[in-house]
């Protein structure tokens, strides 16, 4: 089994629309129990909430439906979790700190490691543009998602960190 927590700044825009696109490329493997897929925000301010209506909305049309709720990335998602998957620098930086036992460090990886184009450094966070944000923050997350999928198929998980 795999357990993969995608993490972003409150858990309402980045994060739960990348645990929906990996949730649907999975599809077979999180039904059976294969894989199991959550996501968290370093900050708890929006708990309980569901994802921001405008990440919903541009989700829905393309297909995906976004219903996780926003809850806060706790020190012990450091040891449940085999990836702790991080939009930007910021993010990882938090996630890391929160390690507290020996090789929890080393979870906590940057999703734009699963990205091509390498002046793609982050995911950025599309809650204070307009549409077109939170379109570009699905193509990279489609485009991420799928190649950590091909990477854990084709060698059974993800290179070490470097």
């Amino acid at each position: 089994m795999r357990n993969i927590l995608f993490v972003c700044l409150g858990n309402i825009c980045r994060s739960p629309a990348a645990e929906s696109v990996f949730r649907q490329r999975a599809a077979g493997r999180a039904e059976s129990g294969e894989i199991r897929v959550d996501s968290a925000g370093i900050l708890d301010v929006h708990a309980g909430e569901p994802a921001d209506e405008r990440m919903r909305r541009t989700a829905a049309a393309r297909g995906l439906n976004v219903t996780s709720r926003a809850r806060q990335l706790l020190p012990e998602d450091l040891r449940a979790f085999d990836l702790v998957l991080t939009m930007d620098r910021d993010t990882y930086h938090a996630a890391r700190a929160l390690a507290s036992h020996p090789g929890e460090e080393e979870r906590v990886r940057s999703l734009p490691e699963w990205i091509v184009d390498p002046a793609v450094e982050e995911i950025p966070d599309p809650y204070y543009g307009g549409p077109e944000g939170f379109e570009r923050v699905l193509d990279l997350l489609e485009e991420a998602c799928a190649n950590l999928l091909r990477e854990l198929d084709d060698h059974g998980g993800p290179p070490a960190a470097d």
